[in-house]
């Protein structure tokens, strides 16, 4: 199969090609898909520029996000069949004509491969954050970077959650995060003040997605580092906040992501889709920061 892989750690333009590779095939638990829509996250580049610790032993594809249809289904798997239009996330890589998904769920009808695609990580990590605050209907919650992927996602789930949102971005991004539903306020120096005068009945949780530093305002606004989780500030935890970066549960969590979509209560614009060959520019793009949505390779 044509994939996208790298055989070094390095800058992503200069290390990625597109090879025929050797097909991957579905184990216990496990579905393949026709990639039609593979979405592109930060830490796909990380890990190609070998910031996340991780070296290729051989060669490899990126990726974890991705949507298509089902052509294998493993041993022990029920609930799904060839054929099937599914997103979630892969093992193995997602950058090539197949991908092996451990996690998935069903993509509604009238959802585009290119939104789904872009949502196994961002949905599922949307949903998680949100479980580990636990947070009843009627508080306000802090989304520290709301117009990238993972914050999008956020806001909209904790919107349907019965939350309200106040959201940070900067300042092209305002009233795209008012159009989520969010209150938007700059992100930076002063936003617990900030916070305090758009929230005078005080804020119940806080998330952090963009590992600027914001955690300790969040602290200040929620009076609690056990009511503030961050993905991107992994020095936070000496302060008392939730760090997460995974764990199990993934299907379920992708389930109420298609539930959401299929409801129409969640959006993901997309920034910009890649041709494989183009995968080092997709991935420059994502590093240089400041996308709207997700970048997506189309296979």
């Amino acid at each position: 199969m044509r994939a996208a892989v790298y055989t070094a750690a390095g800058t992503p333009a200069d290390v990625l090609s597109v090879a025929d590779v050797e097909e991957p095939h579905a184990g216990p638990g496990q579905v393949r898909i026709t990639v039609r829509a593979a979405g592109v996250n930060p830490i796909d580049w990380k890990v190609v520029r070998g910031l996340t610790g991780r070296s290729p032993a051989a060669a490899t594809v990126p990726g974890i996000d991705a949507a298509g249809l089902v052509d294998e289904v493993g041993e022990g798997v029920t609930g799904v069949q060839v054929g099937d239009a599914v997103f979630g996330q892969a093992t193995g890589g997602s950058a090539a004509e197949f991908a092996v998904l451990t996690a998935w769920a069903a993509k509604p009808d009238a959802v585009p491969f290119e939104v789904a695609g872009g949502l196994g990580v961002a949905g599922e990590t949307a949903v998680r954050v949100l479980d580990l605050l636990a947070l009843p209907p009627g508080g306000t919650v802090v989304v520290d970077g709301a117009s990238g992927g993972v914050g999008i996602a956020t806001v909209q789930v904790a919107l349907a959650r019965g939350l309200s949102v106040i959201g940070t971005a900067g300042s092209a991004n305002q009233d795209f995060v008012r159009s989520l539903g969010a209150v938007p306020t700059p992100h930076g120096a002063g936003l617990a003040e900030r916070v305090r005068a758009l929230a005078p009945d005080g804020v119940a949780g806080g998330v952090d997605t963009a590992g600027r530093g914001s955690v300790r305002d969040l602290i200040a606004v929620t009076g609690d580092p056990a009511k503030v989780v961050t993905i991107a500030d992994f020095g936070a935890a000496d302060l008392g906040v939730h760090v997460t970066s995974g764990g199990g549960g993934q299907a379920e969590r992708l389930a109420e992501i298609a539930q959401l979509l299929a409801e129409g209560r969640l959006r993901m614009p997309i920034a910009g889709t890649y041709p494989l060959e183009r995968i080092g520019a997709a991935y420059a793009e994502s590093e240089a920061g400041h996308v709207r949505g997700k970048l997506v390779l189309v296979p």
